[in-house]
């Protein structure tokens, strides 16, 4: 999941944008209208926080540009204007949900994973394919019925190609949707992270390699094989091979083949 906050509190919106990442979500900060609308026009977002009252072009007017493009992303309103008549016009203006200030940021992290499900299709919120069970609540994966333990950046992905249904996802929609707006797109992340998680996931290989097109969840897992060796030591220059040494329940203690991204500073 990618998200778009529009938040001009800095140090509120680094903390809610490396929240986010800690619940495997990506997320991009736009401090005004201006930066907000020019990202909405080069990246696709499954959702979108705004703040209404932002410098530029305020967050209602985001949110009728939002509405107005027919994307259909679903927009959460995140705001100190907690009076009912605010709320009314919040959700006039097309907000699918509204969050007053102060907020939990699980709370936050629970409507936002709420709203994804409902987004496009009714979807159930365990989703189950080939013999594969992800919760993205608990952020948990099993495959026939064993527990698999996954880095944060590995459940990203994971949930991506799972949320495909056996559709190809090409590497560049991976590395749009479950990394952020920092990532370099000559990494090698994508690839190295996918043959990380398909040994997650062990035999036989579930994900399948479409050559030149990108990577499927696969119910004839009998004929996979792990094309994408990650013997490759990743020479990028980015200052993204996090450790991920994470202890959170459902995403295990992965090692870092993932080269996820800075998550900022906490203000």
């Amino acid at each position: 999941m990618r998200v778009l906050i529009v938040e001009d509190e800095p140090y509120l919106a680094e903390a809610v944008r490396d929240g986010l990442r800690l619940e495997a979500i990506a997320a991009d900060v736009a401090a005004d209208g201006d930066s907000a609308l020019e990202l909405l026009g080069v990246n696709s977002y499954d959702l979108a926080v705004l703040d209404r009252d932002i410098p530029g072009p305020s967050g209602d007017e985001v949110a009728r540009r939002i509405v107005a493009s027919g994307s259909g992303i679903p927009i959460l309103m995140l705001t100190a204007a907690d009076r009912i008549e605010d709320k009314a016009s919040g959700f006039e203006l097309g907000a699918d949900d509204y969050l007053t200030k102060p907020f939990e940021l699980r709370e936050l992290v629970m409507r936002l994973r709420a709203l994804d499900r409902r987004r496009a299709y009714a979807r159930p919120p365990v989703r189950e394919i080939a013999g594969l069970r992800l919760d993205p609540f608990r952020r948990e994966v099993f495959r026939d019925g064993r527990h698999v333990a996954l880095t944060r950046k590995q459940f990203a992905v994971l949930e991506v190609l799972v949320a495909a249904e056996g559709g190809v996802i090409s590497a560049e929609e991976l590395l749009q949707r479950a990394w952020d707006e920092n990532a370099n797109p000559f990494t090698n992340a994508v690839r190295i992270t996918v043959s990380a998680l398909r040994k997650r996931l062990g035999e036989p290989w579930i994900i399948a390699t479409v050559p030149g097109v990108g990577y499927r969840i696969d119910t004839a897992t009998d004929t996979i094989t792990d094309t994408d060796t990650d013997t490759d030591t990743d020479t990028d220059t980015d200052t993204d091979t996090d450790t991920d040494t994470d202890t959170d329940t459902g995403t295990g203690t992965g090692t870092g083949t993932d080269a996820t991204h800075p998550g900022g500073t906490h203000g």
